[in-house]
């Protein structure tokens, strides 16, 4: 899962600290993983995270192998605040699958789930971290706060047609509920996601992934993933790897590759994935009863600039303060 991590000049970390926004400078996308962050697009802001897959799947008991390809698309919106957005995910498969007797093209969606995510707890929110003019590495050791993890919850639904061959007839309407965590360790983010899904059919799933993704520099980023789930029908491991380069501040290109340990049945897939976000638009979103749109608008960005030339002065007295005092950043 790459989250983009930029790497920052030490001047411009110092004050990270004073943002509570959900949206970010650069893109912010779940991909190339399966794991969900804590953190939203932002208000107004659309997001378009796809990819295709070559997938391939063997049971070497039932004697069955599928081949073929998969298309994944979410869709991901953020409305009335800055925690909330709204989900659509989904995957279209197409491949031929064969068993001891039977050879059959199949096709349809083995994932569509509609949803909603909304940010529960950020420790970083309104946290203004207490700077060291003189020490570098005092203001960039380790913190203990940094365990403390952002906590989001997702609630949604999956969708499944008649007749699909992916999974049960029964399933064609249930609930998924997920609970997300969400820790930054410098370089490093950590996220996990604990999941129940199919709620209230003859089969539900319980799952958890966890993700470990690292910023190598401005542009690139790794990740690496396991997952797990379970039911009374299937269980299974799935571990995961890939990469991500950022195109611009609003796309991203990855890859990443995926299996497991075990043949009943054994997993194979790869896949490459496109990021774009839209955020033209990004702004308060105003509501009913709020007053006039013009003047809130014209306020709001009187509100912004101002903020802006604080943040302006505060950086230039620091400046003037180590100048002053004649001294440089030591260990």
């Amino acid at each position: 899962m790459i989250r983009n991590i930029k790497l920052f000049a030490p001047a411009l970390l110092l004050f990270t600290g004073f943002a509570s926004a959900q949206y970010t400078d650069e893109i912010n996308t779940n991909r190339p993983g399966q794991s969900m962050s804590a953190f939203a697009v932002g208000e107004t802001v659309f997001q378009i995270e796809s990819g295709i897959n070559a997938v391939h799947d063997k049971h070497s008991i039932l004697n069955t192998e599928s081949t073929g390809a998969a298309i994944d698309l979410a869709v991901r919106y953020g409305v009335f605040m800055e925690q909330l957005e709204l989900i659509v995910d989904m995957q279209y498969r197409v491949d031929q699958f064969n068993d001891a007797i039977y050879s059959n093209s199949r096709n349809d969606f083995s994932r569509f789930t509609v949803g909603a995510k909304y940010l529960v707890y950020d420790p970083d929110k309104n946290y203004k971290p207490k700077l060291n003019l003189y020490s570098w590495k005092a203001n960039h050791k380790f913190r203990w706060r940094s365990l403390i993890p952002a906590v989001a919850v997702y609630a949604g639904a999956n969708i499944i047609g008649k007749d699909n061959p992916y999974t049960f007839a029964e399933d064609k309407l249930s609930p998924k509920a997920m609970a997300i965590t969400h820790n930054h360790f410098g370089k490093w983010v950590w996220i996990n996601n604990f999941i129940y899904d199919k709620i209230g059919t003859e089969y539900p799933s319980y799952g958890w992934i966890t993700t470990l993704t690292r910023g190598f520099n401005a542009k690139w980023s790794g990740f690496v993933e396991f997952q797990a789930y379970k039911s009374d029908y299937y269980a299974d491991g799935i571990v995961r790897t890939g990469a991500a380069y950022l195109l611009g501040t609003n796309m991203q290109l990855d890859a990443s590759v995926s299996t497991n340990f075990k043949d009943t049945p054994s997993v194979l897939y790869g896949g490459l994935g496109f990021s774009w976000r839209f955020d033209a638009d990004y702004r308060d979103i105003l509501l009913p009863g709020q007053g006039d749109r013009e003047d809130l608008l014209k306020e709001d960005k009187s509100k912004q600039k101002k903020e802006k030339e604080k943040r302006k002065k505060e950086r230039e007295e620091l400046i003037n303060d180590i100048k002053d005092k004649n001294s440089t950043p030591t260990e």
